[in-house]
């Protein structure tokens, strides 16, 4: 077995030490979210963390881990009367990002149950997990319908396993502890609120601690058990200190000043339900343990805030975690309690404070952080129309459409602010996939509607049962049934066939020349993308980045699963110079190439932001179309946002939509409440030439 890596060796890193020490010390803290970039000891820590975990008294022989002084009434390897106990180490079980179901929540034998009618059940990871620690490293790449079953598991506090009408329960209450890095994509909301703590990681800029941290690792590397004997004192004494601060913990008193300091902070920082109350509440009664003290004070409650409600306060994806400090401290002074006593009253026969000011107008900070602003206020501050259009005026001069002159000129203009985003209508891919699971199109899937049966390949999944008796019913007297049971063999077996949802890989192709900016559109041009990559965030999809200005096209942001990365990329982007749409094209069929080869079963889904129009070489609209006709020739699924205005349109990004065979939308129609229709699908090569 690998020596871990010694739990007191990581250098720096306070918050995260910090942040695992409390759940060890109080498991009901609810789990820990490490954030941070790669390579900053993220896993390394929570790995040493098991070996400090005092250990675990369970029944002798239960696969559950029951607690010999409450067993599970419902566990399956009971009843448990009367049997002996054992102290084993606290497990810490990792669940890998490509692990499937069956091995998550465990396995039902089928055949037996069909045949012989008895629950033959093999336990999966979250038994395991029960009473110790499930770990899951980049717990941002989980697929949905694992993320599904521990969202169950953790609000229950058991597992449930049902397949036809066979169903096996245990109890699985496990501290959830999981690592990421944002720049791969963020957590689904529900999940991130079900982790107690986050905390943010980086690497450290001090030479000297980098030093440190290169020489421990060598020397890890190099002998991890003469290294981990190094560190065995240090270890001893945080263990005993972990134990003691559990032992005292029940006899932590949580006065009403703190929790009225508690309740307050979550008010004023506009956290979703009551979980961050309950959080902190328990985060701070543990920093009180840690610290050996009986009562909680106005520092516990801070520390528990700025640990518990970073990931709780975000409004929208694109907010980045964090807390203001300043308004914390406002808070806590405000609601701070001085007096002795519990009741906040004041003594009837005592003179009020004449000083005393209740500063009605103090709360509201203006500049702290708010739920759901625009990101930049209204998209056309300096327009004098503004509209999302910016008063459409008809093309300054040239030949309408063909060779627009630049009215930016060729020199580049300062990043416009994106409008208010809004919930667009659906854009999905047509036909049938198989890619990563995901919100988006239609795909073979092993969750979702069933639509059918089929032979398992591997092994069996989802049963259909229906199929399963067709097959094996005709077979019954040769098999020489004479029992209740149905004589099943294995080529019986049919698995169900579903239809589930896909993700796909969205590719931005954005016009940010100076026939955008001349307009003052830009700002509902970012407003339009930026709803596109929120609701792209929602599906789960894979996101990349092209702007095409000047003299070429840019690939901004490479396809990734971080959509904040694309905002972040979208916001700051420059506009002004000609209009080269061609090699905006032409850059993303180069980049869907690269990723077909990659990622086969991931389709990609591209969005041309554009007015249709080109300038810049002999034959701009020409070369334009030729550039779309090859991601027609591949059958791309294709969708041009029209951000023509004006009261003359010339109808261009609707001839470039007719060149990709895809489908055109204007920005008003792209909004989810518009008039047109509900879902607006895509058209592959094709689908309107058989019409016509």
């Amino acid at each position: 077995m690998t020596t871990p890596y010694p739990f007191t060796a990581v250098v720096g890193q306070d918050d995260l030490r910090l942040a695992l020490l409390l759940n060890a010390v109080s498991p009901r803290v609810g789990g820990v979210l490490v954030r941070g970039e790669k390579g900053t000891a993220k896993s390394t820590a929570v790995r040493a963390l098991s070996a400090l975990i005092p250990a675990v008294e369970t029944v002798a022989g239960c696969r559950f881990s029951c607690d010999p002084l409450s067993p599970d009434p419902a566990c399956p390897d009971g009843p448990h009367e009367a049997v002996g106990a054992v102290a084993r180490p606290a497990r810490m079980v990792e669940l890998p990002i490509g692990a499937s179901e069956d091995r998550l929540v465990g396995a039902l034998d089928i055949e037996r149950a069909l045949s012989e009618g008895v629950k033959a059940f093999e336990p999966g990871l979250l038994a395991d997990a029960h009473r110790g620690i499930l770990y899951v490293d980049e717990v941002n790449l989980l697929h949905d319908h694992l993320v599904d079953v521990l969202l169950d598991a953790a609000a229950m506090g058991a597992s449930y396993v049902e397949r036809e009408g066979v169903s096996v329960r245990h109890a699985a209450r496990f501290l959830l502890v999981g690592t990421m890095n944002p720049e791969e994509g963020e957590l689904r909301p529900q999940l991130l609120d079900r982790f107690g703590l986050t905390v943010e990681v980086s690497a450290s800029r001090e030479p000297d601690q980098r030093v440190e941290v290169v020489r421990r690792r060598l020397a890890y590397d190099d002998d991890p058990a003469s290294f981990a004997a190094r560190w065995a004192g240090e270890e001893d004494a945080l263990r005993a200190r972990i134990t003691a601060a559990r032992a005292l913990l029940p006899q932590v008193r949580l006065g009403d000043g703190a929790l009225r300091q508690i309740a307050a902070t979550c008010a004023a920082f506009e956290v979703d339900g009551m979980r961050a109350d309950i959080v902190m509440a328990r985060t701070a009664t543990a920093l009180a343990a840690w610290a050996g003290r009986t009562d909680v004070l106005a520092e516990d409650v801070r520390q528990a805030a700025l640990l518990a409600l970073p990931h709780r306060r975000r409004r929208n994806p694109f907010d980045a975690p964090g807390l203001d400090e300043e308004k914390l401290d406002r808070t806590l002074e405000e609601f701070a309690d001085d007096d002795p006593g519990p009741e906040p009253d004041p003594d009837p026969d005592s003179d009020p404070d004449p000083d005393q000011d209740p500063d009605p107008d103090g709360g509201p900070d203006g500049g702290g952080p708010g739920g759901g602003q625009p990101r930049g206020g209204p998209a056309d501050a300096g327009g004098p129309d503004g509209g999302p259009d910016g008063g459409g005026a008809p093309p300054e001069g040239g030949v309408p459409g063909q060779r627009e002159p630049d009215a930016a000129g060729g020199g580049e203009q300062r990043p416009v602010a994106a409008a208010e985003p809004f919930r667009t209508k659906t854009l999905s891919v047509p036909g049938m996939g198989e890619g990563a699971a995901g919100r988006r199109s239609r795909s073979r899937a092993e969750h979702g509607r069933t639509t059918g049966s089929r032979r398992p390949r591997g092994p069996l999944g989802k049963l259909h049962l229906a199929a399963t008796v067709q097959a094996a019913a005709p077979h019954q007297r040769a098999r020489g049934r004479s029992g209740p049971g149905l004589v099943v063999r294995r080529d019986d077996l049919r698995q169900a066939a579903r239809e589930g949802r896909e993700s796909n890989l969205v590719l931005f192709v954005v016009d940010a020349s100076g026939s955008m900016a001349a307009r003052r559109r830009m700002g509902a041009v970012k407003g339009a993308v930026l709803s596109l990559l929120l609701d792209a965030y929602q599906r789960r999809d894979k996101v990349g980045l092209i702007t095409f200005r000047g003299g070429g096209a840019e690939l901004v942001l490479p396809p990734t699963s971080s959509v904040d990365a694309a905002a972040a990329r979208l916001e700051k982007l420059p506009t002004g110079g000609r209009t080269p749409l061609a090699a905006g094209l032409l850059k993303a069929h180069d980049v869907l190439r690269v990723e077909r080869m990659r990622d086969p079963a991931r389709r990609p889904l591209l969005l041309v932001v554009t007015d249709g129009r080109a300038t810049g070489g002999p034959d701009p609209l020409a070369l334009a179309s030729r550039a779309a006709r090859l991601h027609a020739a591949e059958g791309t699924a294709s969708v041009v946002v029209d951000c023509e205005s004006g009261p003359v349109r010339l109808g261009l990004a609707g001839a470039l939509a007719a060149d990709l065979r895809g489908t055109a939308v204007t920005l008003d129609e792209l909004r989810a409440d518009a008039i047109t229709g509900l879902v607006k699908s895509v058209r592959t090569a094709g689908t309107d030439r058989k019409a016509a």
